[in-house]
Formats: C-alpha cells, sequence, structure tokens
C-alpha cells in the first residue's frame, strides 16, 4: 500500500471516529428543537369563533297540522221520497240559497192549493163578521169562532210550506260541489247523501302547540306553513285557540286562517308549521354550542389579546341555534365556538373565524 493510499484510508477513519462522536449529540439537539416546537403548537389552541354582532333573534315553535276547509257539508234532504230533479253539475260553484234538487211534491202541493181556497174563504167570512159585530148583529163569540177558523187554516199553510220546503235542497253557503251519489228517481231519506259541498276559500289550518306557549299565542299571530311538494312558504293567521289544554297530550288547539284567494291549495293536506312567538330585532346572539352551564349561570370563552377568558353572561330568548346575550359580552367580542371543554382561561388561542 503507497503511501497515498494510506493517508485517503485514513482520512475515512477519522471522519467516521468524528461522525459516530458527533451523531448522539446531533440527534438530542434535533429532539430538543422538536420537542420545544410541539410544545409550542399545544400551549396555542386553534379555535373557531364567530365575531358578534346585533340581529334579528325570533322564537319560533315548529309543528305539523291538517288544511280543512272553511266550510263543509254532506247534503242530504230532510224528509224521504223520490228524487223529482237534480239542479247542479258535479264539480261546480253555487251560490247560497241556489236550489241544487227537490223531491216530488205533488201531493203536498195539491194539499196547499186546497188549504189557500180555504183560506180565501174563512178571510170572507171573518171579514163579515167583523162588520156584523160591529153592528151587534153577531155574538162576539161567535166571531171568534169564525176567527180561530182561519187561524188555524193559516196555521196549516205555514206547516205543509215547511213540509214542502223540506223537499227542496238549498245550497246553505258558496261552495264547489263535489260528486253526486244519487241520481232523479232514486228514493232517498234524512240519511241518503246526495252530494258535498265545500268552501276553500278561505281554509282553515288546525295544529297544536305545547302548552307552555298557550299564552304567547293570540289571535292575529302570524305564522307560515308550508306543504312537502311545494317549494313555496305561505302565511296564515291565528284567529281561534281552543280554551282548554288538552290533559293527555297537554297541548292546546289553535286554529288560523289562510285566504287562499286564487284556490291554490286544498283541503285535507298535512303542512309543516313555523309559528314566530317573539322576535328582537337588535339582539347579541350566539350560537348555542359557545355555552357553558355552570352552577348558578352560564359562560362563553372569548378571545382577547390572543387568550381565551372566561366571561360569566345572562341570556335571553332561546331558539333551538341560537341564544340571546343581554349582559356579559359587547358588539365586536369574538366568542369561541369550538373545543371550549379543554380550554381555559388565559390559554393562548390561535382565532380561526367562522
Amino acid at each position: 500500500m503507497n503511501k497515498k493510499l494510506k493517508t485517503i484510508v485514513w482520512i475515512i477513519v477519522g471522519i467516521i471516529v468524528i461522525g459516530l462522536i458527533a451523531y448522539p449529540k446531533i440527534r438530542d439537539y434535533r429532539e430538543k428543537k422538536e420537542n420545544k416546537t410541539l410544545i409550542g403548537i399545544r400551549q396555542v389552541a386553534a379555535v373557531k369563533v364567530k365575531v358578534i354582532n346585533p340581529g334579528l333573534l325570533r322564537e319560533i315553535i315548529k309543528s305539523s297540522g291538517t288544511i280543512i276547509p272553511d266550510e263543509e257539508v254532506d247534503l242530504s234532504f230532510e224528509t224521504a221520497g223520490k228524487i223529482a230533479a237534480i239542479y247542479f253539475k258535479e264539480g261546480s260553484y253555487v251560490k247560497k240559497g241556489e236550489l241544487l234538487a227537490k223531491l216530488i211534491d205533488d201531493d203536498l202541493l195539491a194539499q196547499l192549493d186546497k188549504l189557500q181556497i180555504q183560506e180565501k174563504l174563512a178571510k170572507e167570512k171573518e171579514n163579515r163578521q167583523k162588520i156584523l159585530l160591529v153592528k151587534e148583529a153577531v155574538s162576539q163569540e161567535s166571531y171568534d169562532q169564525v176567527k180561530s177558523d182561519l187561524q188555524g187554516i193559516e196555521s196549516e199553510i205555514k206547516l205543509l210550506r215547511a213540509r214542502i220546503v223540506k223537499t227542496q235542497i238549498h245550497a246553505p253557503f258558496d261552495g264547489k260541489i263535489g260528486l253526486r251519489y244519487v241520481s232523479e228517481g232514486a228514493y232517498v231519506n234524512s240519511s241518503t247523501q246526495i252530494a258535498k259541498l265545500v268552501k276553500n276559500k278561505p281554509l282553515k289550518i288546525d295544529f297544536s302547540i305545547p302548552e307552555k306557549y298557550s299564552g304567547l299565542v293570540q289571535p292575529g299571530t302570524n305564522l307560515s306553513f308550508k306543504i312537502e311538494e311545494i317549494e313555496a312558504w305561505y302565511s296564515a293567521k291565528v284567529y281561534a285557540i281552543e280554551p282548554k289544554i288538552d290533559p293527555k297530550t297537554r297541548t292546546i288547539a289553535v286554529r288560523a286562517l289562510y285566504e287562499n284567494s286564487k284556490e291554490e291549495l286544498k283541503a285535507g293536506r298535512f303542512v309543516s308549521i313555523e309559528l314566530v312567538l317573539r322576535e328582537k330585532a337588535d339582539a347579541l346572539n350566539i350560537p348555542t354550542e359557545a355555552i357553558i352551564p355552570e352552577m348558578g349561570g352560564e359562560r362563553v370563552f372569548i378571545v382577547k389579546n390572543g387568550k381565551a377568558e372566561s366571561v360569566s353572561i345572562i341570556t335571553g330568548l332561546r331558539t333551538v341555534e341560537e341564544i340571546e346575550v343581554t349582559s356579559g359580552i359587547q358588539p365586536g367580542d369574538s366568542v369561541i365556538i369550538s373545543g371550549i371543554m379543554q380550554l381555559r382561561h388565559g390559554m393562548p388561542v390561535m382565532a380561526v373565524k367562522e
């Protein structure tokens, strides 16, 4: 081995020896640096915050209900007989008082004609008796008997006319006739349904609310409702409230009115309802997940000077997602809404806006 090769070997050996000596120190240095970095990361918590500004807050009840007609009746005759004529068309609109159907009443009309003739004769006789009574040609008793006979005939005529009216069906209100269940010439009685008359303008909405809200809902309270297949929301107004709470469900029945001026909605539909109980235009709202309940009250964490600060608060209106804070925070404060259970007062945090 020549001198030059020996020199190279010794240099390599020297480098290896130096590396073996220096490696533990380099490793310890790197580990200390990494530990310091991890400690720094652990000490500064990354949290989501929300900057609080005044805004609208609504306390809303969500419920479900059913659309019912403003008026609805099963049409039937008050007496038995054969149908003489049906004057309506299925699915047509009718006006209040319009004649819809009629039974055969020839015998009643004949009796009415007979009584009207008797009434005419009785009136003439009563008039003559009255003149004779003035002249004292007849007794008061004779006149009273004639007058009583006339009144009896008049009463019979009223009764007969009432029976004739019962052979007719008149529309009790404006509305739309449904399907017809009988034909002309059919024999019917008071339990036979002829058709259904429905008034769909306006519509009523029946629903219930928990008893704890009974004092907050009054006639005139506005609500919104939605039908599953239709994206649009509709507005209605409460007009009647049941005076008694249902002891079985602990709810109170409420009824609202929807104008339905274009008759675009039909009765019988299921609806989802949102009822606004209270609202505040300039409320300081924070998400419900930011609240930490504690003995004697509630608190939140806000970010000040890069650190988490615990603040006691007083709350007001509540919804499912938001709570009004009436005291404890100010507009512009950054409220922490994530990782709050791991935070401590004065702990450094890195804020990330929601």
